[in-house]
């Protein structure tokens, strides 16, 4: 392939792996999880998927929802003292069966997590025997010329993401006032406030 055409075939990948993503009972489960949770919401992943989960995290503090990401490998040297009772966690892993990602969802259940909820592709990934509900990220061939780096399947991990963000964002009721409380500076900020503002 020529450059066009290979950035082509990268661009319809994704959306295609987007698109053929099922939105089942457990993503609606998932969303009313996550709104009624009592503890914090956690979200962990190695690799480029702990990046998505990075990125989740920081998405879910802007819309209204405390978060934060742990890292599976951090956790075992001292970080999972974040984990508490009542957590919810949310693992993005598509193979699922990263040691460290299993690990830490392992150790957080003996810490009192309420919830796991697993963000998954493979079939025979280990994350789906730790988790309570399974975000099915559906089987994927990547556009790599290699077949190797992960792009489509880092495309699905992050609209599932924010498909998450975006429900429980309505679920919630959070205004544009209380989304503006949390960005006061920038862009966004100004955004949220132009209606609020006196007139």
């Amino acid at each position: 392939m020529d450059i066009k055409e290979r950035m082509q075939a990268v661009l319809k990948a994704e959306a295609e792996a987007i698109n053929a993503i099922e939105v089942n009972a457990d993503f609606v489960a998932a969303v009313t999880v996550m709104q009624k949770c009592q503890g914090k919401i956690l979200t962990t992943g190695i690799g480029k998927a702990g990046h998505i989960a990075k990125k989740f995290a920081a998405t879910l503090c802007s819309t209204a929802t405390p978060a934060d990401f742990i890292h599976p490998a951090e956790a075992a040297h001292g970080d999972l003292g974040l984990v508490g009772q009542n957590d919810v966690m949310i693992a993005f892993s598509t193979s699922g069966k990263s040691r460290e990602v299993l690990e830490i969802l392992e150790m957080s259940r003996h810490l009192g997590v309420d919830k796991i909820i697993g963000v998954t592709s493979h079939l025979d990934s280990e994350l789906r025997e730790h988790s309570d509900f399974i975000l099915d990220m559906g089987t994927i061939e990547e556009p790599c010329p290699l077949g190797l780096t992960p792009s489509a399947s880092m495309a699905v991990m992050l609209a599932i993401s924010d498909a998450l963000a975006l429900a429980l964002l309505e679920q919630k009721g959070v205004t544009r006032e209380a989304y503006g409380l949390r960005h006061h500076g920038g862009y966004l900020g100004r955004a949220a406030r132009a209606d609020n503002e006196p007139r």
